[in-house]
């Protein structure tokens, strides 16, 4: 894969085969030649469990102090007075089975994140096929499935994120925007690494953090010593 300029004056900043500690690769971020746009700060963490088992899952949600530095569009599934709190509270998209067609045969995707209350999980799951490739179907375990629905959009919008494996037992995530500098990134990766280890299965085995690394949009991966 051809890289760009930018990306390999960036990589000339990194000792080849360096961990570095946190907050040192995140001041060594600001130093990268900068886009057009505020990229992206993002994590990956590889873990020594094995995805394919349900008691080796890791999966949970934590807000940010410091946010994403992105605003997240927020659809709930409710009816009659959970439907008219869940507009109060500022949600983008209201609404129950009318969706459906829109989401199936439209391809109706301009949201971040679906609440729905309980009572309307049966409707939600008709729609398990389109939203679940997508990382859009609401679960109990990411707070999603709620009949709070003013909190549940509260934290959303005030920076909350989820973490989940993948196939290959990584996690990835945005954590923050380079225009926030180092201290508060360094806030936001702290709260992230101590959700993730606090999520340590107990069926997991041997060493649990195999490896983090930190890269922005555009930018070279930094891998992070993680005692």
């Amino acid at each position: 894969m051809k890289r760009g300029k930018r990306y390999a004056e960036a990589q000339k900043l990194l000792e080849k085969g360096k961990e570095y500690e946190a907050k040192e690769a995140l001041e060594l971020i600001e130093k990268f030649p900068k886009p057009k746009f505020d990229e992206t700060v993002e994590l990956h963490v590889k873990l020594g469990v094995d995805s394919k088992h349900a008691d080796q899952q890791v999966r949970g949600t934590v807000v940010l102090p410091n946010g994403t530095g992105k605003t997240l569009k927020v659809l709930v599934f409710a009816k009659g007075p959970k439907a008219e709190e869940a507009t109060k509270a500022g949600a983008d998209y209201v609404g129950a089975e009318e969706l459906i067609p829109r989401i199936e045969k439209e391809n109706w995707f301009d949201y971040d994140v679906i609440v729905a209350t309980p009572d309307m999980m049966g409707v939600v799951g008709r729609l398990g096929k389109v939203l679940g490739p997508k990382g859009l179907m609401p679960n109990p375990k990411s707070g999603t499935v709620t009949m709070d629905v003013t909190k549940a959009i509260a934290d959303i919008k005030s920076g909350k994120v989820e973490y989940r494996l993948d196939k290959t037992n990584i996690i990835h995530l945005g954590f923050g925007k380079v225009s926030f500098g180092a201290d508060k990134l360094l806030e936001n990766y702290n709260t992230i690494m101590d959700a993730i280890i606090k999520a340590k299965p107990a069926a997991a085995k041997g060493q649990y953090i195999r490896s983090v690394a930190i890269t922005t949009t555009m930018g070279p991966s930094l891998y992070i010593n993680q005692k």
